[in-house]
């Protein structure tokens, strides 16, 4: 890595230190390289369960070398195949933070697993923004040990603020090609590495009054990004969506997962019905 681009890398991971802080991200875009020719995969095709599951929550204590991954699944209370979601909290948050969301994820049909970051989450005693880098490594990880576990060939990736770094590099560079979709909520891209691998949709998240992340961040990452894409956008969000913006981003990633992980048409139309619900957000789809 040279002098400039660890710099670049280096600033824009401090900066994200600021997380649950008053410290806005700065508005300057990095240069991101092209994207090489894309390649494209076979779509899904097939209904997703119209079930409500009840919901069981375990714990996996999982470990990458030195590094502890004690991961929270979430997953419906029912025998089946489902596709396989791993989410990457913010940085000085935990999964138990995200779990309205992502318990919403799993009463729809879904698998959620989310680790808890060595050096990144709540009360580590060793906390380093910088090790946000290694964090790609470890989601691989674990897609890795649940996959071996268990019956997932359709795996995709979500992650707010930080999470949203990792979730990127997934896509970038630290490519995973088992990935199917992803969805990121107020994230950045930090490292200037183009979008690589297979074409798979992208949803994006972000509120416009984010003082954590700016919201020209977050649109330079989805704009950056050739593939099928959404940008949903809270006029009046900020960092963290609470109340009828959560219902909002609920209802809308369901669909999304519905439509890119069990190949669901009706679900892709009514991605954008979800995301116009109360007027409260608006939604750039090119899916």
């Amino acid at each position: 890595m040279g002098r400039v681009h660890r710099r670049t890398v280096i600033q824009g991971l401090v900066v994200s230190a600021a997380l649950g802080g008053c410290t806005q991200y700065p508005a300057r875009r990095a240069e991101i390289p092209p994207s090489p020719t894309p390649t494209t995969r076979k779509p899904i095709t097939g209904t997703a369960p119209t079930t409500r599951f009840a919901v069981r929550r375990n714990r996996l204590d999982l470990r990458r070398d030195d590094r502890p991954l004690p991961t929270t699944i979430w997953s419906p209370r029912a025998e089946g195949r489902y596709p396989l979601i791993l989410f990457s909290h913010g940085l000085t948050a935990s999964p138990d933070g995200y779990e309205t969301l992502l318990t919403a994820w799993a009463r729809a049909g879904f698998v959620v697993a989310a680790p808890a970051y060595p050096h990144t989450s709540s009360g580590v005693r060793e906390f380093n923004p910088l090790d946000v880098l290694n964090q790609p490594a470890d989601a691989s990880y674990v897609i890795t040990q649940l996959v071996s576990r268990g019956k997932h060939d359709r795996i995709a990736a979500a992650g707010h603020s930080a999470g949203g770094i990792t979730t990127i590099g997934l896509f970038t560079s630290a490519r995973d090609e088992r990935l199917r979709a992803g969805v990121v909520l107020a994230g950045r891209q930090v490292v200037p590495s183009p979008f690589t691998g297979a074409e798979v949709p992208l949803l994006f998240v972000h509120g416009r009054r984010d003082k954590t992340v700016a919201y020209a961040e977050g649109r330079a990452a989805y704009d950056a990004l050739t593939w099928p894409k959404a940008l949903l956008t809270f006029p009046d969000g900020g960092h963290e969506a609470t109340g009828d913006e959560l219902d909002v981003v609920a209802a809308t990633s369901t669909e999304f997962w519905r439509w890119s992980l069990y190949g669901d048409g009706a679900a892709k139309s009514r991605i954008a019905r979800d995301a116009g619900q109360g007027g409260l957000a608006t939604l750039s789809n090119r899916l």
